[in-house]
């Protein structure tokens, strides 16, 4: 399957304790303090050679996720999209859309909004729990289309240069960013001067996943995120068909940029980028620690076991295994087949 933007988008999480924050409420976990320490989006790429990055999923990079990919030397996680629209009216979609810990950092909150005042208040929203935003100008699935989200900004640059510079004003912290993650154009030297014009505006760093909207399985061109990486003199991601270590490498090596993005790899095997080509049986016992502790719903908990055991497990068995309809008859099924307990 295509390493897509958008084929995983949203978020909804249980609620856990919550943090009032003016008019909002958010569903943050109170462990530990505000003070954890670790590196800001913007520092992280100026130490590391290459950032390694959990994509925006939707219903998969929720705050559980997160917490085992950081396990595995993920550096930087973003929250699934969120629609700011509804965020920004609703506690109940606040309650449902965001939830998060004190060690869930670096963090990235990412967005879907079609107008400057949803962008910016929603951005205020979540500013004092995250390390930064990012616009999503990428989905290409025509519900977003419909909506004026994602791709349809890449057509409206003036819009995208307000959104980003009037949210950039709004937030006081100087380390705090707001990043877009793009889809290229068919005409490469439309995305160099839209990426400049946003780097003009304060874009912090620029996601760029190399297929045009209306590809899905093509392979990704290298040849135009590396374009756009020698355009900018901003942090630049690249996103498409990261699967492991060896494609982190070859790809940095060839185009040069500052981190990558991994979506449908980084789902199967969640420890890729601590250097493992298949999910070892101690990812998944992490998982099954982390997500019953969280009391995460039965069909989350699921669905990323069937992801990791995809290549672990011979077909009939992964027929079994995705048939099971209950926490218990999974691990049930894992002691016996796996010695995972």
């Amino acid at each position: 399957m295509a390493d897509t933007d958008n084929d995983i988008l949203a978020m909804d999480i249980p609620n856990n304790h919550h943090i009032h924050h003016g008019y909002e409420s958010l569903g943050i976990d109170e462990m530990g303090t505000w003070n954890f320490n670790y590196l800001p989006p913007l520092e992280l790429f100026q130490q590391k050679d290459v950032v390694k990055v959990c994509a925006p999923m939707v219903r998969y990079s929720k705050h559980v996720f997160r917490r085992l990919v950081r396990k595995y030397d993920c550096d930087l996680a973003f929250t699934p999209m969120i629609i700011s629209n509804s965020f920004v009216k609703s506690i109940k979609a606040r309650d449902n859309d965001f939830t998060s810990s004190c060690d869930d950092r670096p963090l990235i909150v990412q967005f879907a909004a079609n107008n400057v005042d949803d962008f910016v208040n929603a951005t205020e929203i979540v500013a004092p729990f995250s390390d930064g935003v990012d616009l999503n100008c990428g989905c290409p699935q025509r519900w977003a289309m419909s909506e004026g989200y994602g791709a349809c900004l890449l057509k409206k640059t003036d819009l995208l240069c307000d959104m980003i510079k009037q949210a950039k004003s709004r937030v006081a912290k100087s380390d705090f960013t707001v990043s877009i993650k793009i889809r290229v154009h068919s005409d490469i030297k439309e995305t160099v001067d839209l990426c400049q014009k946003v780097e003009k505006m304060g874009t912090s760093f620029i996601t760029v996943h190399g297929r045009t909207k209306e590809q899905r399985c093509q392979p990704v061109d290298l040849d135009a995120v590396k374009i756009v990486k020698d355009s900018v003199s901003i942090p630049v991601i690249a996103n498409g068909d990261i699967r492991s270590m060896d494609d982190v490498h070859k790809v940095q090596e060839y185009t040069g940029v500052d981190g990558v993005m991994a979506a449908r790899g980084i789902l199967a095997n969640p420890s890729m980028y601590s250097g493992y080509n298949e999910t070892p049986l101690q990812c998944i016992k992490d998982w099954l620690d982390i997500s019953l502790s969280l009391g995460t719903p039965f069909t989350c908990f699921h669905h990323h076991l069937i992801f990791m055991l995809e290549h672990l497990l011979p077909k009939a068995e992964r027929n079994v295994f995705n048939s099971l309809a209950s926490t218990s008859a999974v691990l049930d099924f894992l002691n016996d087949n796996l010695g995972v307990r």
